[in-house]
């Protein structure tokens, strides 16, 4: 889920205000914004335009050192961006496939690397977005920040947030994929064709199966 990416850039977050906490909030807000900034692609290439599990690596290891070695809010927020987006495209590679209905895993892309130049497997380790699994970890990543912004209501009412919006989608999962697929099953094939392929192709089986029931 992106909300679980915000949660573990959060839990880093946790761990700079702990030992620097007049960067905490800062660091928070970076966090937040870095952890869900790949998934923007959403609808352009999903998993591949804003997606880099190797170059935001090369990126967040100076601009690490920088934040150490000169701290301000603008070092610590562009290190602690970097990082969580670096840290947001590798998890991709620990969770499911790019799919409509990711449970199935008949999907062999779960992230593209640049640097590799070819999509890279999914391990599968959460089985897909919305899984108790999934949800397992987020509640475990929101923990540190909880503890650590007790005293931020701002960045602590964020966690929460966060932390409902994920049960919620857990918990619907499976609901919103059928709405979607049925959705797409009835849009104009001029509506479709703006939706990207890995969605589309819902709508697409759908009918199929609709049509192989029909003879």
């Amino acid at each position: 889920m992106a909300t679980t990416h915000a949660l573990a850039g959060l839990a880093l977050a946790a761990a700079i205000a702990t030992v620097s906490p007049a960067f905490g909030t800062v660091a928070a807000v970076a966090a937040i914004l870095g952890g869900l900034f790949p998934d923007f692609d959403l609808a352009a290439g999903h998993r591949r335009t804003l997606h880099f599990p190797v170059y935001y690596w090369v990126l967040a290891a100076p601009a690490s050192l920088v934040a150490v070695f000169a701290p301000s809010d603008l070092t610590v927020v562009l290190a602690v961006f970097l990082v969580a987006a670096g840290l947001h495209s590798v998890m991709d590679l620990f969770g499911c496939g790019l799919e409509f209905k990711p449970w199935l895993g008949t999907s062999d892309r779960a992230v593209y690397s640049h640097y590799h130049g070819r999509w890279l497997a999914p391990r599968r380790w959460i089985r897909y977005d919305g899984a108790p699994s999934d949800l397992a970890l987020a509640a475990m990543l929101a923990f540190p920040a909880l503890f650590v912004f007790d005293a931020n209501a701002t960045i602590e009412t964020a966690v929460v947030v966060l932390l409902l919006i994920s049960i919620g989608y857990a918990a619907l999962r499976h609901p919103l994929a059928r709405l979607g697929e049925w959705l797409l099953a009835r849009l104009p094939a001029s509506v479709v064709a703006m939706v990207p392929e890995w969605i589309a192709s819902a709508g697409e089986q759908r009918r199929s199966d609709q049509q192989r029931r029909e003879q």
